[in-house]
């Protein structure tokens, strides 16, 4: 088949122009030459050339497309991009303009002036540089710590195998940010100190086929080109990086199969067309400028979407949809040839979306695409007060160093010049003293206006851009707590929400970090857990484990994490228990280090211990003690709960309510442990040993998923266990209700009642036993009265007795001694 060469669109003259299926629709019918077909365009193919068309081979679906698309459709594309992309970059003059302003502000190079006198001051105001240099050195410090920039977090419910998960993930980031990808310090370093200048800076993160690794390369703001009506990167129809690559690397790239392998130009760029505008204020800046022809080629990346023949997205009926399709497609910016052309959406996403690459880092929200930076917000401040310092100095210069006229005829040496400083000029006069001959100028002294005029913009200046460092460091330890917070946040409102944008946008570099990690990498390069493989990888970069930065959104600075960390001790030390006690004062502490920077924190500060299965004795002990209790699975639930309600009826368990209300919590931590045990035996009781048999081989055969446990043959039946544990916890708990429930208590008034009708009642029954007892006393009293004289008379009943007794003895001795002495006498 014979090709007509043509010029084609954005590459050289000896392109071979083949028409595509439009052009054959516009074909020019020759009757005078058969064989021949003519297009619009005014090339020609002879023959037939629906004949020797060949079918494009198969592409991968990750391959250079740009392989096999002809140089037509290449050049047509070529031509469309690079023209959208020159009408991109006229539409941003105004803020190149801006920058290059910032740049100058900066006072990295003094200015050689000779207006309004040669060697006049050409130093600039440090007000923008200060600023910047400040917001440098702090960001750096907290978006790149020592220990590592990234942080992890586990989404829903946690257990140990997430945790796990969730440390090998921010180690292996932060092994590869630290060690590995050895370009992301300096270009951090060197990010942060253009975004404040202009206020907007890129990162962009990629796999580098040549390093074999991710890379998170710092692109400057003049090398991301979008469209004019572009409002961020998401939804930007068309996203350009001007890449400045060496021409040995394009041939590598070339020879691994990245690029289409096609003749580069020679020779590299010239001098004239090497950089733009920016570029040159850049090297101007550094006093760095080319000295002869480059070897590196400029290169235009432009993620877009385009509709390419023989590659639409196809509908469900086999037809072309006429949806664009995201791409990237790689131009050399001199020719326009094309070097690649790469699909840039996930091959099973039904809804195509483009992958993102790119990062924008934002120093204030600007009015479009681009933020603001303090060039845009004291960018005026900062030249007035360059302008009024030189004014200052020029004036001081001339102060000290007069000039003015000498005479010398009438005739002035030198009229048209300016006098410069210390300069006498000959003047033409006649005769006169030489006091008379000399007239020094009058200049005046630098004026104290202007000098506080100086100082009120600089002030200005620094107040929009404070870090509120001094204002902390200046309060003392015992500031009160509203006092340190009201005054941080008074100070820190602006710089605060900068970090929050800082810290927004390092989250999305690190997901997309993740997200080549998971896509590149298969296993670990060094032993990440012992008890698993290195092919863990893959599944520990899941959903479920969030990246972040270890940055917090709401501190900025040291100061302001120290005195956070340190009004926080204060409240928990003003009040432990309820802060958690020892495990939250050792919290407080141990942020404390962590605010200061202490690295060795478990040397200072060792862990309090973890909770350990105790007998009863040592939990009645603790309960009294006022130490927490935790019961575990394995111990005896029936024998602590019987020996706790023992020892809740002693007296001195009665004389501390905290530890009966200690002890109850814990005895309840018994009941659901034992219940849940007991309903899951009953439960598997019930489940025929050839289904629990058949449960257990379809569980091991399961794979686990990435975090979570093995899978337990169980689980189907935890509904089941759920229940019956419910209900044995209501039964358990009733018992102990009826074993530890108080006597029933009546209404106070009646018991005040009742006990004045005891009383009354005992005072009446008191009363009634000290009658009977007086009744009984004088009965006894009569008794003994009647006694008495009952003794009495019988005592005088037996005198009398005894006296007549007596008498009648008397008589009859009388009788015996008479009738004796008859007796004698008769004798």
């Amino acid at each position: 088949m014979a090709v007509e060469r043509g010029l084609g669109a954005g590459g050289p003259a000896d392109v071979p122009m083949i028409p595509d299926e439009g052009m054959i629709e516009n074909v020019i019918e020759m009757p005078a030459q058969p064989g021949i077909t003519e297009f619009d365009d005014g090339s020609a193919v002879v023959g037939d050339y629906e004949d020797e068309m060949e079918p494009r081979p198969e592409v991968p679906f990750d391959g250079n497309l740009a392989d096999v698309i002809d140089e037509a459709e290449l050049g047509r594309i070529s031509s469309d991009l690079v023209g959208s992309i020159e009408d991109d970059l006229s539409s941003r003059e105004d803020w190149e303009d801006t920058y290059k302003k910032g740049l100058e502000f900066l006072g990295m190079k003094t200015e050689e002036r000779s207006e309004p006198f040669e060697g006049s001051s050409g130093v600039i105001h440090p007000l923008l540089a200060e600023s910047v240099t400040q917001f440098q050195a702090q960001a750096y410090r907290e978006l790149l710590p020592a220990t590592g920039p990234v942080r992890t977090s586990v989404i829903g419910a946690q257990n140990e195998m997430l945790v796990k998960q969730s440390e090998r993930v921010k180690d292996y980031m932060n092994y590869m940010i630290t060690y590995e990808m050895e370009e992301y310090d300096p270009e951090l370093d060197q990010m942060l100190f253009y975004l404040p200048v202009i206020g907007s800076t890129f990162k962009k993160v990629y796999f580098d086929p040549l390093k074999g690794r991710a890379v998170s390369k710092f692109i400057h703001a003049e090398d991301l080109v979008v469209p004019y009506g572009a409002t961020d990167l998401a939804s930007s129809p068309r996203i350009t990086h001007r890449i400045s690559m060496d021409s040995n690397e394009i041939r590598k790239m070339q020879l691994v199969g990245f690029y289409r392998d096609i003749d580069l130009p020679t020779g590299g760029m010239g001098e004239d067309d090497m950089a733009d505008e920016v570029e040159e204020s850049i090297d101007d800046i550094q006093g760095v400028h080319p000295s002869g022809p480059s070897e590196e080629l400029t290169l235009y990346e432009v993620h877009t979407s385009l509709d390419i023949d023989g590659f639409e997205d196809m509908g469900m009926d086999g037809e072309p949809t006429g949806l664009k399709l995201p791409y990237i497609i790689t131009i050399v910016a001199d020719t326009g040839d094309v070097l690649a052309i790469r699909r840039n959406y996930v091959e099973a996403d039904p809804m195509k979306r483009a992958k993102q690459y790119f990062v924008h880092y934002k120093f204030l929200p600007g009015l479009g695409f681009y933020g603001l930076g303090l060039t845009h917000m004291i960018g005026g401040l900062a030249q007035a007060s360059t302008s009024i310092l030189r004014q200052l100095i020029d004036a001081g210069t001339l102060s000290n160093l007069p000039a003015g006229f000498k005479a010398r005829g009438a005739r002035i040496r030198d009229e048209d010049a300016p006098l410069q400083p210390g300069e006498f000029r000959d003047i033409d006069v006649v005769g006169g003293t030489l006091q008379g001959s000399l007239m020094p100028l009058p200049f005046k002294e630098p004026s104290g206006t202007l000098y506080n005029l100086l100082g009120t913009l600089v002030d200005a200046g620094r107040r929009f851009a404070s870090m509120a460092d001094l204002k902390v460091g200046e309060m003392g330890g015992e500031t009160p707590v509203g006092t340190t917070m009201a005054i941080m946040e008074r100070g820190t409102k602006v710089m605060s929400a900068i970090h929050k944008r800082l810290h927004y946008s390092q989250k999305v570099e690190f997901k997309l970090l993740a997200r080549i990690f998971s896509e590149t990498v298969q296993s670990y390069p060094y032993a990440a857990d012992m008890m698993m493989g290195p092919e863990i990888f893959v599944q520990d970069f899941g959903p479920n484990i969030d990246v972040l930065p270890v940055s917090d959104p709401n501190i900025f600075s040291m100061s302001q994490r120290i005195a956070l960390a340190q009004t926080e001790l204060q409240l928990v030390q003003s009040n432990p228990q309820i802060h958690g006690g020892p495990q939250g004062l050792y919290a407080a502490y141990r942020k404390m280090y962590e605010a200061l920077g202490v690295t060795n924190i478990d040397a200072i500060l060792p862990p309090p211990p973890q909770p350990q299965p105790m007998n009863p004795a040592k939990e009645n002990q603790m309960a009294l003690q006022g130490a927490p209790l935790q019961a575990f699975p394995d111990q005896d639930h029936q024998a602590h709960i019987e020996t706790h309600m023992a020892v809740m009826s002693t007296p001195a368990m009665e004389l501390n309510p905290q530890a009966i209300i200690a002890l109850q919590g814990h005895i309840q931590e018994h009941i659901g442990m034992m219940a849940e045990s007991q309903a899951q035996q009953e439960i598997m009781s019930q489940i025929p040993p050839e289904q629990m048999q058949m449960m257990q081989q379809q569980a091991q055969m399961m794979p686990p998923q990435p975090g979570q446990p093995p899978a337990d043959p169980m689980m189907q039946f935890k509904p089941q266990i759920d229940a019956r544990a419910a209900e044995l916890i209501a039964e358990m708990t009733e018992q102990l209700a009826q074993a530890v429930a108080p006597p029933p208590q009546s209404d106070p008034l009646v018991d005040i009642r009742n006990q004045e009708l005891q009383l009354k009642a005992a005072d009446m029954q008191r009363k009634q036993q000290e009658f009977e007892a007086k009744q009984e006393m004088e009965s006894e009293k009569e008794r003994n009265d009647i006694l008495i004289a009952q003794q009495r008379i019988d005592a005088q009943e037996k005198a009398i007795d005894e006296r007549s007794r007596v008498a009648e003895e008397r008589i009859q001795t009388q009788r015996d001694i008479a009738a004796l002495n008859s007796a004698m006498k008769g004798q």
